[in-house]
């Protein structure tokens, strides 16, 4: 790819969906749907613009380590991942949830070593350390509040959004880890090489966000 290309790692689903309207105040529109195209690095209306579109947990990767030049990442991606080798320039206010302690009422006063079922992992560690209290964690990679109910683990560590699905299974948030929304993330080395078109850019996008945030 050449080294006048710019490109955006997103993933799919709803940061794809809300991020589509600012990258569009920015001048950039998809040319192929990532649902319907086979296509793996997808062409816009700007020619030197691509856009790669790969699962959530790998964006962070790609821009570290310079296969995209741009991304947009959950806060809770970024934490889990650490931020090595990249920037973060902009939250865009996308994608807005919380990442919570959640199980039944109580249990995080439960005396002893904690079980803890979570996909954060790294996340989870680095906040109770930061408590200075010992926890077992169990990784899980889905139906986290399952793990309360069967006795796998103590709470678990997830994001929230409506809180519907704990209060369907008898559950209740405990304690707020992070506010959590999707942010642009740059590789370092593109910031230096391309600054005046990421800067641009960069720019685009602020101003598109905060046009939506004074809508609402």
């Amino acid at each position: 790819m050449s080294n006048e290309t710019l490109t955006i790692a997103l993933s799919k689903g709803r940061i794809y969906k809300d991020t589509l309207p600012l990258l569009a105040a920015a001048g950039i529109t998809p040319v192929d749907d990532p649902e319907t195209s086979r296509k793996l690095i997808l062409d816009t209306n700007q020619p030197d613009v691509k856009l790669v579109v790969i699962r959530a947990s790998d964006v962070p990767t790609y821009v570290q380590y310079g296969a995209a030049d741009l991304g947009v990442s959950g806060k809770d991606v970024l934490m889990e991942h650490g931020g090595e080798g990249i920037y973060e320039p902009l939250d865009l206010r996308i994608a807005r949830c919380k990442l919570m302690v959640a199980g039944r009422p109580g249990a995080t006063e439960t005396p002893g070593r904690l079980r803890v079922a979570t996909k954060f992992v790294n996340t989870t560690r680095h906040y109770y350390a930061g408590k200075g209290r010992q926890v077992e964690i169990i990784k899980l990679y889905g139906s986290m509040e399952l793990a309360p109910i069967v006795g796998l683990a103590d709470c678990i560590v997830d994001l929230v959004d409506t809180g519907n699905t704990l209060r369907a299974n008898g559950l209740v948030p405990l304690e707020h880890i992070a506010d959590i929304s999707s942010r642009l993330v740059v590789n370092k080395a593109s910031m230096k090489m391309k600054s005046a078109r990421m800067k641009a850019l960069i720019q685009h996008l602020g101003e598109a966000v905060d046009r939506a945030a004074s809508a609402t």
